[in-house]
């Protein structure tokens, strides 16, 4: 028996709203590192599939990330 596919056309304005997701969910930098961090360390793809993606923080640690960035670790 033979497969059948039906191919369905996705509305413009459905596809848009697919691509521009908007954050709604806060989470603790405590429970997010760790979890990104695994992630990373054992390579899962679908990581890459986030890493355009944009994420809010507050300004204070903006400016210690910043900070960071530019130290060099000593030899």
């Amino acid at each position: 028996m033979a497969a059948h596919l039906k191919v369905y056309s996705v509305s413009e304005e459905t596809d848009e709203a697919s691509t521009m997701t908007r954050p709604s969910v806060n989470i603790r930098l405590g429970d997010l590192l760790p979890l990104v961090a695994m992630a990373e360390r054992m390579h899962f793809i679908w990581l890459k599939d986030f890493l355009d993606d944009e994420v809010m923080v507050t300004e204070d640690l903006y400016e210690v990330m910043q900070a960071f960035r530019g130290l060099r670790p000593s030899a």
